[in-house]
């Protein structure tokens, strides 16, 4: 089915499927291919527009995040989808450069953060942050996961397995976040004597994440980021 996976539950019903029952594996990683495609603008590393769109269908592109938002938003989405040290400066910049003209090009703003941010010794580039932030806003990365999720947890037949992969700490939380939410037994205050909660709706089949091997990793590097996190549904 070509569609978003946000639309999961519609998608299933389209197709009349009412339940899952064996079982729903989530791939979160962002393509190769696009992520490599120079005209889609992920890269800093290549001349392309600010875009960053996993759907063309969308009217929202990475332009419209570094040139209309303001400087605290700016700030807010560097500082929590990259987890950026220097949000306030390369914010900054932003907002001075386009002032005098628009912000066109992937490795115009690349270079602008290298010049608004301290030289210092690190194995990444220091777009790599900023970049990641905006590819996540655009595309409402963060959000989706949790909605999904949560969608699918409805359409969950007993004994099915949900099983997600992410690629960075900011997705995994989440799915950290609601599995263990969902197989908790009681979500009351401390101070509450009679507990009204209803009965847990996963169980976890791994506590800590299942990461790649050494192995696995030589044979595939980007597979060193990623995350498996199991769990099996136990509402009858």
């Amino acid at each position: 089915v070509k569609n978003s996976y946000t639309n999961i539950k519609q998608a299933l019903k389209d197709l009349g499927i009412e339940k899952i029952t064996g079982g729903v594996l989530f791939d979160l990683g962002a393509s190769y291919h696009q992520l490599t495609k120079q005209e889609r603008g992920f890269s800093f590393l290549k001349e392309a527009p600010l875009d960053m769109r996993f759907n063309m269908d969308s009217d929202f592109t990475a332009f419209d995040v570094v040139n209309n938002y303001k400087e605290d938003e700016l700030v807010k989405i560097f500082s929590e989808y990259g987890e950026e040290r220097f949000s306030k400066r390369i914010a900054k910049a932003i907002i001075e450069k386009r002032k005098l003209k628009p912000i066109n090009s992937t490795t115009e703003l690349a270079q602008l953060i290298v010049e608004s941010t301290p030289k210092i010794k690190s194995s990444i580039h220091p777009a790599t942050r900023v970049f990641q932030a905006i590819r996540i806003e655009v595309n409402q990365e963060l959000q989706n996961v949790k909605n999904t999720l949560n969608d699918v947890l409805d359409i969950l037949d007993f004994g099915a397995i949900i099983s997600v992969i992410s690629f960075h700490s900011l997705e995994d939380r989440i799915v950290k976040q609601v599995f263990k939410y969902h197989s908790t037994r009681c979500h009351c205050e401390k101070n509450q004597m009679i507990c009204h909660c209803p009965p847990p709706i996963l169980e976890l089949v791994n506590k800590k994440p299942i990461m790649a091997t050494d192995e696995e990793i030589k044979e595939n590097p980007p597979s060193r980021s990623a995350k498996l996190r199991i769990a099996r549904c136990i509402r009858k």
